[in-house]
Formats: C-alpha cells, sequence, structure tokens
C-alpha cells in the first residue's frame, strides 16, 4: 500500500476518508481474494462487482459519530482500488481491538461519491458490514457493528445495486 498527501487524495477522491496517518490509504494488488492474509487484521472480502469500471472503496469506522455516510471526516480508515473483478479485498492491519463498521462502495465514475437518484436511492453499489440491509435510510452504527479482538478477522460484504 502507498499513502497519498492529502491535498492529492482530496482532489482525486473529495469524500472519502483521511486516514489517521494524515493520509489516504491506496490498496495495492497485494493478496488475491480467497488467499490466506499473512498479517493479522480486518481483511474484508467484497462480492456482487457488477463490472470493473471504477473503485472499490472501503471505509473503517471505529464509532458511530458520521456513519455511514460522512465518511471524509469521519471513517477511520480508508482502502480505495481499482476494480480488479467481479470480486476485491480491502485489508486493514494494526487495527486496535475494538466495536467498528464498514462501509464499501462501488463508485463506477470515480467521484468520490455515492450517486444517487431524485428520491436518495444509490445508483453505484454499496454495502455494510454484517451484511446489513438499508430500506429507507441506511443501517446505523450498531446495525453494521462487529467486534473485532485484535487477531485476525475474515468478512465478506455483499454489494447491492
Amino acid at each position: 500500500m502507498r499513502l497519498l498527501s492529502p491535498s492529492l487524495a482530496a482532489a482525486h477522491l473529495s469524500t472519502l476518508a483521511l486516514s489517521a496517518a494524515g493520509g489516504l490509504w491506496i490498496a495495492e494488488p497485494a493478496i488475491a481474494a480467497g488467499q490466506v492474509p499473512s498479517c493479522p487484521g480486518i481483511h474484508v472480502t467484497i462480492l456482487g462487482i457488477r463490472n470493473s469500471v471504477g473503485t472499490v472503496d472501503c471505509a473503517l469506522f471505529d464509532g458511530p459519530r458520521g456513519f455511514p455516510r460522512d465518511v471524509l471526516r469521519s471513517a477511520m480508515r480508508l482502502v480505495a482500488m481499482k476494480v480488479p473483478s467481479s470480486e476485491a479485498r480491502c485489508d486493514f492491519e494494526d487495527v486496535p481491538a475494538g466495536t467498528y463498521a464498514l462501509v464499501v462502495l462501488h463508485d463506477e465514475n470515480m467521484n468520490g461519491r455515492v450517486d444517487s437518484n431524485w428520491i436518495g436511492v444509490p445508483k453505484e453499489g454499496y454495502g455494510f458490514s454484517n451484511d446489513a440491509r438499508s430500506s429507507l435510510s441506511a443501517p446505523s452504527f450498531k446495525d453494521a457493528g462487529f467486534v473485532y479482538d485484535g487477531g485476525t478477522l475474515e468478512m465478506t460484504v455483499h454489494l447491492h445495486y
């Protein structure tokens, strides 16, 4: 993974999260889907990506503040990558034990935000940890939240379009 300067990251992905280190994490294909990670962390397999256009963005929240919309100011970490196929993988390493929730977006036009129709229904793929579903609004942090013990956690998020 490489760390981009905050200004470059903000220019390209204006509504995505800045990491705790002050930059945006951009994933390079280090671990292919299906491979076992060698480091402790939160390892997320994203399924159901409808095409290879754009990026897959994974935002990790460590509390309900800003979840799930205020990614830029509230997410603890963000991994963004070009779409490799109908599956992708986000790896968050060096994460302390705690309660977290995850938002995944297939940003097909790479504008850094969730595009929606006139009534607010997303036009691009989205998903949440626990595969929490949205009905009339996005799920809460509590609905998408999971406990991480500091070891190796494998999870799967299915995208919905």
